[in-house]
């Protein structure tokens, strides 16, 4: 089950950095929204440079199915980086009350200037970046206390730019979701498949759910094992697909002749993964000091 560098950039993407050069100019601050099990994979690169001085909030959303050590130490990571950045999870709205505060603390300057020549009450305004699936629509619906955008689990739906009033004094510009060019580490197009940022019809979703198997033996074994009602002591015995496959016999997911039915087991793995029930997992670490 091989598969090339997963690589992922249609023209809309192309046109949505366009769009934050363009209008970053009308914005008060930036909310750049990543996923919390794999902050690093799931931050555009290109974003710090398109975005330059403006002041920024990092919102590390989904993190109720992260790995809460983990993502303090996230935290830690960005703040020695002199950004800030707080957990939330925009299915549950846990953390949503703390984005209004943190907002008002990064630009406290701009809104004391704004008190000192009587504008008091002014309407500030945020634009929403991020890849793809990574929650802004979701973010916004939850900050409005309504639908306002369309939701959908699955990579590509806000396809142009659009403003949104809340109640909290802040106007939201959600951007389509986006991507770069080229991932020149094979793991980050792999952590943005498992995670669900790439459109599963796009890849070979046997090669994703091995790999994920790969990676959740090595960083939470005991949850994989619990899941999949396996012995740990065996884990050594199997390479990544064996792992898979023994999932899948595990589960009962077989065909005619006693093989495995890969296709079915691939997308229960995966599922249960993005939807939190093998457990709270991260599959990233923030980098060491050295690095």
């Amino acid at each position: 089950m091989q598969q090339d560098n997963i690589q992922w950039f249609p023209g809309h993407m192309a046109k949505t950095r366009r769009l934050i050069s363009e209008n970053l100019k009308l914005v008060d601050i930036v909310i750049e929204v990543l996923d919390a099990r794999i902050p690093h994979s799931s931050r555009n690169p290109e974003i710090p440079r398109l975005i330059g001085e403006k002041p920024t909030l990092i919102l590390l959303n989904k993190s109720t199915l992260a790995n809460k050590e983990i993502t303090a130490a996230w935290q830690k990571y960005y703040t020695k980086k002199g950004a800030v950045a707080i957990p939330i999870d925009c299915l549950t709205g846990e953390g949503i009350h703390a984005v209004e505060a943190e907002i008002k603390k990064i630009l406290s300057a701009k809104l004391e200037r704004y008190e000192n020549k009587g504008m008091v009450g002014r309407t500030l305004k945020a634009m929403i970046v991020g890849i793809p699936n990574v929650g802004k629509s979701s973010l916004i619906n939850r900050i409005c206390g309504s639908k306002k955008v369309k939701v959908e689990d699955r990579p590509g739906v806000t396809l142009n730019k659009q403003w949104v009033p809340t109640k909290i004094g802040l106007d939201l510009m959600d951007m389509p979701g986006v991507l770069w060019p080229k991932f020149d580490d094979p793991k980050i197009g792999e952590a943005l498949a498992m995670t669900g940022a790439i459109r599963d019809a796009i890849l070979d979703t046997e090669h994703i759910a091995m790999l994920l198997c790969g990676r959740l033996r090595k960083i939470c074994p005991e949850l994989f094992c619990a899941r999949y009602k396996i012995d740990p002591k065996v884990l050594p015995e199997f390479d990544d697909y064996e792992l898979f496959e023994l999932v899948g016999r595990k589960r009962g997911f077989l065909v005619s002749g006693g093989d495995v039915d890969t296709e079915r087991t691939s997308k229960i793995l995966l599922d249960e993964f993005r939807g939190g029930k093998i457990g709270p997992i991260s599959l990233e670490m923030p980098p060491k000091e050295e690095d």
